[in-house]
Formats: structure tokens, C-alpha cells, sequence
């Protein structure tokens, strides 16, 4: 069974809906035969590498708010983190361009890596300052998790997996995605935000279920049915 969840390197509730995921793989008595696979989504495409301000400032402006409502989302955000033991510091975050992020995750992806740069890229962003949107710090953070620095360095400084990016997008358009994390399990069963690890977990079960429905046991010749209780009453 395949999961894929469209999300953003930049964006806190992916972090937050990764774990509760994870909690949620942790309880499925199936997760040996789920295959994840992580999707591209640019929250802001048309950002700098790198934007200058501090992020509630930006907040903020964004959605028209005060500075005091700007950092009372930014505590109700930190303590929802904190209780999937996350710790966020939007004191240290600054946001930028994630395309770039995203190629190295396709070539992380075809490496065997994928979820090992998906959770460097979110530590790195969200907890430790690092600006995810500078090549420079791409390089590093793509070192850190055993990509080959030269093969790194040449995606960067080219225009690879670009397409791969732009192909996700397209299909997120397509389900109609407008807001991220994004599951879809096997293609035909989408679950929006980051919802509880229990809801998570019941789409897992429905979507393994919807994959391997029941089979009826060959009984014996002339042994069509067994005894059972029906229509409201049973024959005793």
C-alpha cells in the first residue's frame, strides 16, 4: 500500500502531521507493506531564497493580524508541537524558497534517503534556524543525511528533478489539494491536515481494507451455508 503526503519543508503542521503519522504507522499491524513516498508543495513559490524580517512580523503582514495575534498562533502552534514532542523556535525560523529543497528530496527519494532529508530539512527549519531556502545550506543538511556531495552540488546548480516537482504540483491540482499536510493512500483515499494519529490510523485500516477485501472460503460440495444468524432472528 502506498501513502503519499504532499507537504512543504517550511510548513509546521506537515512536522506535526508526520508525527502523528508515524504514531499512527507505529499502531498498523500492516505498516511492513506500506510504502511512503513524499510529494511536493510550495506553499510560497514566488519567494526570496532567503526573506528578511522576523517571522511573526511576517505572520502578521500575512494575515492581516496584530503582532500580539501573530504570536499568540505562533504559542498555540509551539505548544501543539511540543505535545507530538516537537520543539519548534519561531524565533530562530527563516523562511525562503523551498523548490530547491524539494528537487534534492526527489534525488533523495531515487537514493534511498527521502525520509532522512524530509526529517533533516524539518529539524533544520523549524527548530534550528537554518535557511532551507540557500543552496549553501542545501548542500550541507543533503551532506549531513550521506547524499554524494558532488551529485548534490550538480542538482543545485542545475535544473534536475525540476520536472519531478513541477509533476507533483500538477497532481495536487488535480485532487484538488489547497492546503498541506496532504495523505493519499493508495490513490484513491485522501485524509486533509494534520488530524489525530487515530484518525490516521482508521484511514490506514480503511484503505488496506478497500486493497485486500474479504474472500469467501470454497466450502465443502453441497455445504453452501453454514449456520447463521439473519434478517433479525436466528433458527435454533
Amino acid at each position: 500500500m502506498q501513502v503519499e503526503i504532499w507537504s512543504d519543508v517550511m510548513c509546521p503542521w506537515c512536522a506535526v502531521g508526520k508525527a502523528r503519522f508515524e504514531q499512527a504507522l507505529a499502531a498498523f499491524p500492516h505498516a511492513d507493506e506500506v510504502e511512503v513516498r513524499w510529494r511536493s508543495f510550495e506553499l510560497d513559490p514566488d519567494a526570496p531564497e532567503e526573506k528578511d524580517g522576523e517571522y511573526v512580523s511576517l505572520l502578521a503582514s500575512k494575515y492581516g493580524t496584530s503582532p500580539d495575534e501573530a504570536q499568540g498562533m505562533v504559542d498555540t502552534m509551539t505548544a501543539t508541537a511540543a505535545a507530538e514532542g516537537l520543539d519548534f523556535r519561531f524565533d530562530r525560523v527563516r523562511p525562503g524558497n523551498t523548490f530547491d529543497a524539494h528537487r534534492l528530496l526527489h534525488l533523495a527519494a531515487d537514493r534511498g534517503l527521502q525520509h532522512e532529508l524530509k526529517d533533516r530539512f524539518l529539524t533544520a527549519y523549524l527548530t534550528e534556524g537554518e535557511a532551507v531556502g540557500r543552496p549553501d545550506v542545501l548542500q550541507r543538511l543533503a551532506s549531513e543525511v550521506g547524499l554524494d556531495e558532488v551529485e548534490v552540488k550538480e542538482v543545485l546548480a542545475g535544473d534536475a528533478y525540476a520536472d519531478a516537482v513541477r509533476a507533483d504540483e500538477r497532481q495536487a491540482m488535480t485532487y484538488g489539494i489547497r492546503g498541506v499536510p496532504f495523505f493519499v493512500l493508495d490513490g484513491r483515499l485522501g485524509v486533509s491536515g494534520a488530524q489525530p494519529a487515530e484518525v490516521l490510523l482508521g484511514a490506514l485500516t480503511q484503505a488496506h481494507g478497500q486493497a485486500h477485501p474479504l474472500a469467501m472460503h470454497d466450502h465443502a460440495a453441497g455445504d453452501d451455508h453454514g449456520d447463521a444468524c439473519a434478517d433479525g432472528s436466528c433458527a435454533v
